[in-house]
């Protein structure tokens, strides 16, 4: 639970370089023409989207889902979004 109080108090940059040197790529998914690549990071599962879809530029946008539960529930969520 601390883990995720302090994950968020970081900035934009600092969570991803955090993802980059602690946390675990898991893949990516191509959502609304856009990249997002899907991290874990202990019991926190992280989404990134990044410029121009590349991971070695700068993050654009940083979504947190906090256990296997709710990154589940999220996943089917979005997956009948799309039919």
């Amino acid at each position: 639970m601390l883990h995720k109080f302090l994950f968020n108090r970081m900035s934009l940059e600092n969570k991803v370089k955090h993802l980059h040197k602690k946390g675990v790529a898991l893949g990516s998914r191509i959502k609304d023409g856009r990249q997002i690549h899907m991290y874990m990071l202990r019991d926190l599962f992280v989404e990134v989207t990044y410029t121009e879809d590349k991971s070695y530029m700068a993050p654009e946008k940083v979504k947190v889902l906090n256990g296997l539960n709710n990154l589940q529930q999220y996943l089917e969520t979005e997956f009948r979004a799309r039919f």
